[in-house]
């Protein structure tokens, strides 16, 4: 690179050699080099070109990584791991073996707290520097989070607590108005007066919290942001630095494009156009059929509603939302209250659609529980990216809802295997149920090339009935959600495949024991197949079953082994988890 400074620097050490001058040149370069990488090998875009600035500034004046500084979900972070020693190696960024997406502590000591989860910074900086106060260390702690994180309950209950203390931890607020998706609620609404007025009153939120609040400031001016940091460094106490960023700065079509520039795949790094991609004649994917299917159900039904914790696009329900805006509610980042909403709804006769990521649904296990379950409320749980996700890896894949869910009383739990059984499950379920439900599916395309959602084909499906898709005499496999399609190839790619029987328990709560019975009394070997973890799932719940009857048949589980799995393409992973089409067939290749 001609005249350049990113060549030069592979940690913050290098970085605090510089000029301030030199600053916004090198802040062109870290854009330059971003764009052309993630164009490439794809990832998160528009969040990182926003805070380039900021995070020079950052590392510049605090002294990283004594000073600990902590990102909020971390889709921000891509300067950051630049400037930390991983320049070289930033291309591996979300590939098998290679870096993460997201802030790791294993990764580098200048990641001092993984995030992949929104709203968390603030608890984790406040117990670092509550933990430095014990231990009579002098550090700065700094916590960078977003707009639409810092309106989640836990940001606010740490916030609560940060205020009461005298702790001296420095909270910067990058307000681009995004999430994934526009920033929603009161507390959105009223940052944008602030900027408006481009001052803060002496009196707001922030310092009846007993924080020390200094901005609005622009959060692409590096002397700016410097002198303010230099500032607050030497202040005492609990303080927030407000700095106003724009979402994809630096690429124009990011910037007027936000939410698909989020992680926009790949495109053309001189122009930002987006690459086109072939979709003909390919499946759908899940979420659509999802999104299609309550559009077109909402129609005919005027008690459907939708709620979402801050994930109108990546959950496809912005369909419902724009038809019917009235009864859609996105609620932001904050998924317990979501639940507990969709349960008050539930109350009074509405059907609740609630559509929440997998992994996401974690965080709201006790309104699960203790608000819809102990109460059993109809709400209709539709968890999107279940299963391996892929390149998002360990803090996104949604391997554990089998597992957290089977053990909780009332609840219906279905896994479809393509996509005509998701439309079917979620037109049953807007019929009426009983109990509540939830629905898992997985991030991606299905497996019907066809496949297109048609109210004139909605079905009734038969709770807690499972589906034999092939006989056999001696091997049953039993698989659950789309692991069906894997199976199906694995026998198929067998000699001896009439010796192969094939079962698919959409529904693993309630489980169908008659089939069970039948499985039992008739093969000597079960294999159950999912693509969650095993232990405490749908494997686990087959061997349950069969210890509970006293059978002697041999049962293998194969699933998600007792670890957190990195990053990768699905196939990388499925393979590691030996839930690959291959892997299933040497399996059932052993037994026969």
């Amino acid at each position: 690179m001609k005249n350049s400074l990113l060549q030069n620097i592979n940690s913050p050490s290098d970085l605090r050699k510089l000029d301030i001058s030199q600053l916004p040149h090198l802040a062109q370069e870290l854009r330059d080099f971003i764009i052309k990488i993630v164009s490439e090998h794809e990832g998160h875009l528009g969040a990182s070109l926003g805070v380039v600035e900021l995070t020079i500034a950052l590392h510049y004046v605090f002294n990283t990584p004594k000073d600990l500084l902590v990102w909020d979900v971390g889709h921000q972070a891509y300067v950051h791991k630049i400037l930390t020693e991983r320049k070289d190696v930033f291309y591996t960024n979300r590939k098998l073996h290679g870096i993460s997406g997201f802030p790791k502590r294993t990764e580098s000591i200048y990641d001092t707290f993984g995030v992949g989860h929104s709203s968390t910074s603030i608890s984790a900086v406040l117990g670092m520097a509550l933990a430095s106060k014990i231990k009579n260390e002098f550090k700065q702690h700094i916590a960078v989070i977003g707009d639409a994180s810092i309106a989640s309950g836990m940001a606010f209950e740490a916030l609560n607590h940060a205020g009461d203390t005298e702790t001296d931890i420095l909270i910067v607020l990058n307000d681009n108005a995004m999430g994934i998706d526009p920033s929603v609620g009161a507390l959105k609404h009223y940052l944008t007066e602030i900027k408006q007025q481009n001052k803060a009153a002496e009196n707001n939120v922030f310092t009846a919290l007993k924080f020390h609040y200094s901005g609005p400031i622009n959060g692409h001016d590096i002397e700016s942001l410097i002198a303010e940091l230099e500032l607050l460094k030497n202040k005492k106490g609990p303080k927030i630095l407000h700095v106003i960023t724009t979402k994809g700065k630096g690429l124009q079509l990011a910037e007027e494009n936000q939410v698909v520039y989020h992680a926009p795949g790949k495109f053309d790094a001189l122009t930002g156009k987006l690459y086109p991609k072939e979709e003909n004649h390919l499946p759908m994917k899940f979420q659509d059929v999802f999104g299609e299917t309550l559009l077109s159900l909402a129609q005919i039904n005027v008690k459907i509603v939708g709620v979402t914790p801050a994930m109108p696009t990546g959950s496809s329900m912005k369909m419902f939302m724009d038809a019917f805006p009235e009864r859609a509610f996105d609620v932001g980042i904050a998924e317990q209250h979501a639940v507990t909403l969709s349960a008050g709804m539930a109350t009074q006769g509405m059907v609740v659609f609630c559509a929440i990521y997998s992994t996401f649904l974690q965080r709201a296990y006790d309104q699960v529980i203790h608000d819809v379950a102990l109460q059993n409320l109809p709400v209709i749980f539709c968890l999107d990216r279940a299963g391996l996700v892929g390149e998002d890896g360990a803090t996104h894949h949604g391997v554990f809802d089998l597992a957290y869910l089977n053990c909780i009383p009332n609840l219906i739990v279905f896994a479809p295997k393509d996509e005509l059984a998701l439309q079917n499950i979620l037109y049953t379920a807007s019929l009426g149920l009983s109990q509540p439900i939830a629905i898992r599916y997985p991030r991606g395309r299905g497996f019907l090339p066809h496949f297109s959602v048609n109210a004139n084909d909605f079905a009734v499906v038969e709770i807690g009935k499972a589906i034999c898709l092939k006989k056999g005499t001696n091997i049953a496999v039993l698989s659950t959600g789309v692991m069906a399609n894997n199976v199906n190839l694995a026998i198929d790619s067998l000699a001896e495949k009439e010796k192969i029987a094939h079962y698919h328990f959409g529904f693993i709560k309630p489980v169908d024991e008659e089939t069970l019975h039948h499985v039992f009394t008739t093969c000597t070997t079960v294999v159950t197949v999912e693509d969650g973890v095993i232990i405490g799932g749908f494997g686990s719940e087959i061997s349950r079953f069969a210890h509970k009857n006293k059978y002697k048949v041999v049962v293998k589980n194969l699933g998600v082994p007792d670890l957190f799995v990195e990053h990768g393409t699905i196939a990388q992973l499925q393979q590691i988890c030996d839930i690959d089409v291959t892997s299933i067939a040497e399996v059932l290749q052993e037994f026969l």
